[in-house]
């Protein structure tokens, strides 16, 4: 706590704060800890809420050296404001304590399919707003991508349980362990009188390498082993192929599961690196080890084989990763880990013609959140490809109120 006062001690409560500008949220930092450091805890806690339902998550996990901190005019000669640390406190503190009232309830049903940041965010903003709110869950509890996807040590697992009580409080029905577009149907959920439909069922598909032995034992996908590292038997030495975050939690969450030698492999140089600079340095803080400039050819029963690679640039712009001849060799490991990113599942479109996607798989919406079936929105990673949690927020703002002139209209026309 002395710290974190300390550090909203130097905020400078610019006017025109370059920091809520660079927050995709547009949180009100100045104001908040200006309130803060008035001890008006619960105001500041309050308005982090209404702007963020998931302000608590974000003060954890954003990227703050690139939005608030890394735009702060502290940082031109010193560190920018830690602000994340301070927006955590405030908003567990109000998460403990809020008390949310339950408006004059309208005779409408939502469905929300999917509850990750995107439908958790839409569950609160529209439950207050007196709509009949259903998040159907594919999992046991609901998180998505923060429950099993970011490792404990990032996120407690404490504070998505405050935020799915939060919700049960408010009067959201959540209906887990059940994948909509195989029992029940998107058809079906209208026949049984919802008049709205959110998809955010993110991006939960593995992308696949394309090479030989993806399908050996020891071979897994990171977005698989984060779910339930527990039930994984790696071995002393594994390999991850991929250097994104999502690398970097798996190879920091393997080591702390009892792997004793983590290895990235990356085709490019550290300078490009896809992960964040913060999560870089704590995995080489955890132990993690790096190889640049290599490649997988093929996986093998007693590691991957790897070669050399040499980076050009196409004649429009792009990288292209070439081998080079007579570098290959075996990277030895017990298991190999794939990280190379995720794509959507294909379960709800594929039995809703009327839902379109593009090349990708991601489902085609216009700028309202609105897909190629009336009355079906969706939004997150699902539309837009893995994003930040802030980013799907955001989104889902924009979608509840699109959501409510719909309905609004509907009642209307009937």
């Amino acid at each position: 706590m002395a710290d974190i006062l300390k550090e909203s001690e130097r905020c400078l409560l610019c006017k025109n704060p370059r920091c809520v500008a660079a927050c995709p949220a547009s949180t009100e930092i100045p104001r908040i800890i200006k309130l803060f450091k008035e001890n008006r805890i619960m105001e500041a806690g309050e308005i982090l809420f209404e702007n963020n339902p998931l302000s608590s998550v974000c003060g954890l996990i954003c990227s703050h050296e690139t939005q608030c901190k890394g735009n702060c005019i502290l940082g031109i000669k010193g560190d920018g404001l830690n602000f994340g640390d301070i927006e955590n406190y405030i908003s567990s503190f109000y998460l403990d304590r809020m008390k949310l009232v339950k408006p004059k309830k309208r005779n409408q049903s939502i469905a929300i399919i999917g509850g990750g940041p995107a439908g958790i965010t839409l569950a609160f903003i529209l439950i207050q707003k007196g709509f009949d709110i259903t998040i159907f869950e594919s999992h046991d509890k609901i998180g998505g991508v923060l429950r099993y996807g970011i490792p404990e040590f990032r996120l407690p697992r404490t504070l998505l349980d405050k935020l799915e009580e939060k919700l049960v409080e408010a009067g959201v029905k959540i209906r887990p362990n059940i994948s909509i577009g195989s029992t029940i149907t998107v058809e079906d959920l209208f026949s049984d009188g919802y008049e709205a439909i959110f998809i955010g069922t993110g991006t939960w598909k593995p992308r696949r390498l394309r090479i030989k032995g993806e399908s050996l034992g020891h071979t897994h996908f990171a977005v698989n082993y984060l779910k339930n590292p527990d039930v994984y038997r790696l071995g002393k030495e594994i390999a991850i192929i991929g250097a994104g975050n999502v690398a970097m939690d798996a190879a920091r969450t393997a080591i702390r599961h009892g792997v004793e030698k983590a290895t990235i492999l990356f085709r490019d140089a550290e300078e490009f690196i896809e992960a964040r600079e913060h999560e870089v340095k704590y995995a080489k803080i955890d132990g993690v080890e790096f190889m640049y400039h290599v490649g997988p050819v093929e996986i093998t029963d007693d590691g991957v084989k790897i070669v050399d690679m040499k980076k050009a640039i196409s004649d429009d712009g792009y990288p292209v990763f070439n081998p080079l001849e007579g570098s290959e060799r075996l990277f030895k490991s017990d298991s190999v880990i794939i990280a190379v990113s995720q794509g959507p599942k294909s379960r709800i479109v594929s039995n809703v013609n009327t839902i379109k996607v593009n090349k990708n798989g991601l489902i085609i919406t216009d700028k309202d959140g609105h897909t190629t079936m009336s009355g079906v929105f969706s939004g997150g990673d699902v539309v837009t490809g893995a994003k930040t949690v802030v980013e799907a927020v955001n989104i889902s703002r924009n979608i509840a109120e699109k959501m409510e002139k719909y309905l609004d209209q509907k009642v209307k026309n009937n």
